[in-house]
């Protein structure tokens, strides 16, 4: 089998899983639709592995070619293509490990499921979609799978559609992200006019070329031509990674199945922003004020996103909205051009932060489907392996020190302290606050949830028990990664020029080049040295902070409650963007549309035109109705007068 033909099989197999499952679930059932699905992507996986085994260890070189071409109009082709480099076969790998764990989590967590088998095609659709995303070697058919895995979270977080909540969530994040994709559309509709060529290298070749154009968009005002396409390309990453303003979708998706929380809301849906960033840094370099205005996104995104956390009682949603924090921090380093860390660290952040969803799902499934943490409580003696698969997926959060999410975390913020541009004063302090607010949202929840005193009631109470081992095991595969990966990795990819063949970063903005001293001696030693950092003590700040309060004196909680009682308020409402959305853009587009349905269809369509103009007729046809006598001599003095008439113009003219 040539590399090209799996390179081809490894999209194509989940679609064909979720051909079979959707379209043939009567004849093969249940067993059936979960089998041919995860077959699917289990051999997706492994010739993913065998890719990256072949670039990473074997020094395949860059594979860039296309498949099929839709369409060629005036010299610009449309095709479908694959760039298999350094970036893409991590993120195949990535995309495929996690979408198996989930795969195989799901047999436990909708086992009761009337929409069992619908359940298993679209998570093999979506993984379809992401593929062909991450794959992509053109922007035509990056969009595709931008669209694609929009549409299949649109599908999936309305999986449920009987609940209303559901269907207000998946409209609301189909309508949020066609903000983003406006801007996203607009970004590519650039690139075209101005490049001339929808193949990353055919633009990246061209960079260099139209850097110094300008373009008029506002009147007589002039944008530098690559910072108006790399805003508008990045407003597209703010919809799909839920950047600040346009995250309010992301908490609310939680509505759809938790496997549905993992796979998309945390390991990769939510990472198609960062990634692009990463693909197209050879753009990105070249506009300063555009990786200024990422920066500044990420770091507001990163800390009060963070702090929303902390009074969220839903298990799933304190986990949702570190999956914000998380995104922000990543994005932080995009701002910086630290485009391998944040790679690094959504590589790493996909395995913890799937584990912590589906943590939490096993939880849910124990408590029949409780989320509010306030009626959980000494979880750990009826869950010990979810608890412990839970502190291991908090730790890495936190960044404690031989953890993954230690290495990637760390280094994003002293990538930021490296920097030099403007926005890096606030982006400092808002990742190195991130740390506590990170430490304490973790560890209240893993304290009311598996620690503390019972609150259940004794219904829940006799069926608390661990979950299954299609459950557990996929948490104890993720929790590996979570703990090892980012030790046997971070020197490789950042430093071992790795993602050199993928990632393009201009010699005055490489500040991940000035980090490279700080693992002479290894990651161990790193590791170690993370013990007496400012960060360390940031965290443990955190969780002394939620230990104290959330173990032993819960009154501080409500104390603290009283006396911050506006600040609890804003963080509760989620800084009013829900009510900014609805009141004015929805409220207001609602009355513009009520006003100029009374004013333009009532009154200017309705009134004037049509029954105006039949008013007007029959006034007319009145009028004439009425020269209509049927009298032979008022016809015989009308033919008079007109003869007179005319022989009077004829006179009067000469």
């Amino acid at each position: 089998m040539s590399i090209e033909t799996i390179i081809l099989l490894i999209p194509l197999l989940p679609l064909a899983g979720c051909l079979v499952a959707g379209l043939f679930r009567h004849q093969i059932g249940r067993a059936g639709a979960h089998w041919v699905t995860i077959v699917a992507v289990a051999l997706s996986f492994v010739f993913s592995a065998y890719i990256a085994w072949e670039v990473f260890f074997n020094d395949l070189p860059v594979l860039n070619y296309s498949v099929y071409t839709w369409a060629i109009a005036d010299g610009l082709r449309f095709e479908i293509g694959f760039l298999i480099d350094s970036l893409t076969a991590l993120m195949m790998v990535v995309v495929t490990f996690v979408s198996l764990m989930v795969h195989i989590y799901t047999i436990g967590y909708m086992a009761d499921d009337d929409g069992y088998q619908r359940f298993f095609a679209y998570i093999n659709l979506f993984t379809f979609a992401m593929l062909m995303l991450v794959m992509a070697n053109n922007f035509l058919q990056l969009f595709f799978g931008w669209e694609a895995v929009g549409v299949v979270s649109y599908l999936l977080i309305g999986f449920w559609f009987k609940k209303d909540s559901a269907v207000r969530a998946n409209l609301k994040a189909f309508l949020v992200n066609r903000v983003g994709d406006f801007g996203f559309l607009l970004g590519i509709a650039a690139v075209v006019m101005y490049f001339g060529s929808l193949d990353y290298y055919e633009v990246f070749g061209r960079v260099e070329q139209v850097e110094g154009q300008t373009i008029s968009i506002f009147g007589a005002t002039e944008w530098q031509l690559m910072t108006f396409i790399c805003i508008c390309l990045f407003i597209g990453a703010m919809g799909k990674s839920a950047q600040v303003p346009l995250h309010v979708w992301l908490p609310d998706s939680m509505e759809g199945p938790t496997p549905i929380s993992a796979l998309i809301h945390a390991a990769t849906m939510v990472t198609a922003g960062i990634f692009m960033v990463a693909r197209l840094s050879p753009m990105f370099e070249a506009s300063v004020t555009a990786l200024s205005f990422i920066l500044v996104i990420g770091a507001i995104t990163a800390l009060f996103m963070g702090l929303i956390g902390i009074v969220q009682n839903d298990i799933k949603r304190v986990v949702a909205y570190s999956t914000l924090s998380q995104l922000g921090y990543m994005t932080v380093a995009l701002g910086v051009s630290a485009y391998s860390v944040a790679i690094f660290h959504l590589m790493t952040h996909a395995f913890f932060k799937a584990l912590l969803f589906l943590a939490a799902g096993s939880v849910i499934i124990a408590l029949h489907h409780k989320q509010d943490m306030r009626e959980m409580g000494g979880l750990a003696k009826y869950m010990p392996i979810t608890t412990a698969t839970a502190w291991l997926g908090s730790l890495a959060l936190i960044g404690f020190p031989f953890f993954s999410g230690f290495y990637s975390k760390d280094l994003i913020i002293e990538a930021v302290k490296l920097a030099e541009r403007p926005g890096v004063g606030f982006a400092t302090f808002a990742v190195y606050a991130g740390v506590v607010v990170t430490a304490l949202y973790s560890f209240r929840m893993l304290y009311l949830a598996f620690h503390g005193p019972t609150r259940m009631d004794e219904k829940t109470r006799s069926h608390a028990h661990e979950s299954p081992l299609v459950v557990t095991i996929p948490l104890i595969l993720l929790a590996i990664p979570s703990v090892v990966i980012g030790y046997f990795t971070v020197v490789p990819l950042l430093f071992g020029g790795v993602l050199a063949d993928a990632i393009i970063v201009r010699e005055a903005n490489d500040v991940v080049a000035r980090l490279a001293y700080k693992f002479d001696n290894g990651p161990f030693a790193f590791g170690l040295h993370g013990f007496v950092t400012p960060v360390f003590w940031l965290a443990m700040l955190g969780v002394g902070l939620a230990t104290w309060i959330y173990l032993f004196q819960p009154h501080v909680a409500d104390l603290v409650k009283a006396r911050l009682l506006l600040v609890w308020k804003v963080l509760d409402r989620k800084y009013g963007f829900d009510e900014l959305y609805q009141n004015v853009f929805a409220g207001g587009g609602l009355k513009l549309a009520s006003g100029l349905s009374r004013g333009g269809d009532a009154t200017v369509i309705d009134g004037w035109i049509v029954n105006g103009s039949a008013r007007l007729i029959a006034l007319w046809s009145g009028l004439l109705r009425n020269l209509q006598s049927g009298l032979l001599f008022h016809y015989a003095f009308a033919m008079i007068i007109g003869l007179v008439a005319i022989v009077a113009s004829f006179v009067l003219l000469r």
